[in-house]
């Protein structure tokens, strides 16, 4: 006999419910605020040494849930959103958080959980490292496109090459075409610019230095267009890639899946199911794109689809291929895809 319950996170609180099968007591209630010492002591006070089992969705904060039940000895369940959801059925009420908590302690307890992976440490801060960097990316982007927009609207010639490069950079100091609004605009963005790079170089050497030391990520860069830091999220994202019986379910597991028509349904058929880590999908399309070289093993197959639906299409198709590709080449290394470096 044993503790089975559910944990429902949010960010002001974590509502729990869990039956206790010796006494047959259900209890249900709140944490409040949901951070990692209040919700240890709250273990430590109603658990105690009993044998536990607890389960939570895969949702943002199920991290340091899921370290603080294994820190205190307790069985921890990490549930699948989307097939969670759907085990509840057709929705009869209102949703709440107790009701949460409880359809993943019924589930649980019936053995009928539907279960995600759960990462090792490693795994979870690299992950953390790379959304960092995607972000920096994009924020960097971004600013690249703001100067240009700038220059644009206010007449000045466009810049061809490098935006940042000596010479152009020189003449974007300069910019005698802008009107002092504009050059304050473009100095701001420059100097955001330079903070953003100095904050992007060291953690692109970082993650650089584990893809070389890493056996999955040294494995998975054989694949043409699949670098350093694409290889290191593949890596992570998949995690033990065992746990997929074909590569069409690592597929699914990626969103780039199409969605199957219905006919009771509004959305018209051929979008991407989307569910899943973004971030693989950005890593997956980022080494897609280079199957546009002439170099590439799948440039024939790039084109052949490129030139019926578009070269973003074929892409995607590409990028189906890689991660198909990854499932098997992680999946034949065996443990020792996710060796700890």
């Amino acid at each position: 006999m044993r503790i089975v319950g559910g944990l429902d996170v949010h960010r002001r609180q974590i509502t729990f419910d869990y039956l206790d099968e010796r006494s047959g007591q259900t209890r249900r209630g709140r944490i409040a605020p949901a951070d990692r010492m209040l919700l240890r002591r709250w273990l430590q006070d109603t658990v105690a040494d009993s044998p536990a089992a607890f389960a939570v969705e895969a949702c943002t904060g199920w991290r340091f849930v899921v370290e603080e039940l294994r820190r205190a000895g307790i069985e921890a369940h990490l549930a699948e959103p989307a097939d969670t959801a759907a085990a509840r059925g057709p929705k009869r009420r209102a949703k709440t958080d107790r009701t949460d908590a409880r359809h993943l302690r019924e589930l649980l307890a019936g053995g009928r959980l539907p279960e995600s992976w759960i990462p090792p440490e490693q795994v979870c801060e690299m992950r953390a490292r790379l959304q960092l960097f995607r972000d920096l990316r994009e924020e960097h982007t971004a600013w690249v496109q703001r100067i240009h927009a700038i220059l644009l609207h206010q007449g000045a010639a466009a810049i061809a090459g490098d935006l940042l490069g000596a010479g152009n950079r020189q003449r974007l100091e300069a910019a005698e075409e802008l009107s002092s609004a504009g050059r304050e605009a473009v100095a701001a963005a420059l100097r955001i610019l330079d903070a953003l790079d100095a904050e992007l170089a060291p953690l692109r050497k970082q993650i650089a230095v584990f893809a070389r030391r890493q056996p999955g990520c040294r494995a998975l860069q054989a694949q043409y267009g699949v670098g350093p830091i694409t290889a290191v999220a593949l890596w992570a994202e998949l995690g033990d890639t065992r746990r997929f019986s074909a590569s069409r379910k690592a597929v699914r597991h990626t969103g780039l899946d199409i969605t199957v028509y219905s006919s009771d349904g509004k959305r018209p058929p051929g979008h991407l199911s989307r569910q899943g880590s973004p971030l693989l999908r950005w890593a997956l399309f980022e080494a897609a794109k280079c199957a546009a070289r002439p170099g590439s093993p799948d440039h024939a197959y790039y084109r052949q689809v490129a030139d019926r639906l578009g070269g973003n299409r074929a892409a995607l198709s590409v990028a189906r291929k890689i991660a198909r590709r990854a499932h098997h080449t992680l999946r034949a290394l065996g443990d020792e895809a996710l060796a700890p470096v």
